[in-house]
């Protein structure tokens, strides 16, 4: 019998960090091109109780939390929380977002107000929210405008297509986001318990 010594999940960890470094980049760009932005300290999106998540993309957090031997503690803190708010959102904190884990957030996470989903017209369509369409109106009119002269704008799809190629199994299910998260550390701690 060969025992893995959790090399495979390291791959996968780095597999999706690549995925999410590629998307921040071409966020970058993006913003860069459209100046549209998150206003300071805003993180009114996080607070929507009804933001779903794949387990995949939490398991980099699910991989940090264990190896700094967290992950009981947040299974813990997932376990007493009726809350349908995301369980990394700190409001409390200071500073240009309210995300406590912002290095390892989720896909949904990074894509919300900076990408497209294509319609059943193949016309792109940004995925903003309300806040950037009125308070950037003009930039984000403009920005609508760069996009059908073809502007590159990140396709939902196409990045959730890039993770599935990773591990279809656990890509393919979306849950509510704590419960994802939940999900990413009990795969991650039980992916190690075997080794």
């Amino acid at each position: 019998m060969i025992v893995s010594d959790g090399n495979e999940l390291k791959k996968k960890v780095q597999e999706i960090e690549s995925v999410f470094e590629k998307l921040d980049a071409s966020i970058s760009s993006f913003q860069k091109e459209t100046s549209l932005h998150c206003k300071f300290g805003c993180g009114k999106c996080c607070f929507k109780p009804d933001i779903e998540a794949t387990l995949l993309e939490f398991i980099p957090l699910a991989h940090y939390v264990y190896e700094n031997n967290q992950a009981e503690e947040w299974l813990l803190r997932l376990s007493d929380t009726n809350s349908t708010v995301c369980l990394i959102l700190n409001a409390s904190q200071s500073g240009a977002g309210l995300c406590s884990q912002y290095t390892h957030r989720g896909l949904i996470c990074r894509l919300f107000g900076y990408s497209a989903r294509t319609n059943k017209y193949e016309k792109k369509e940004l995925v903003t929210c309300q806040l950037i369409k009125t308070e950037q109106q003009s930039f984000f009119k403009q920005a609508e405008e760069k996009i059908e002269q073809g502007l590159t704008v990140p396709i939902m799809s196409e990045y959730y297509m890039r993770l599935a190629s990773i591990d279809f199994n656990l890509s393919r299910e979306f849950y509510p986001i704590n419960v994802a998260i939940r999900k990413a550390i009990e795969y991650v701690l039980s992916y190690y318990a075997y080794r």
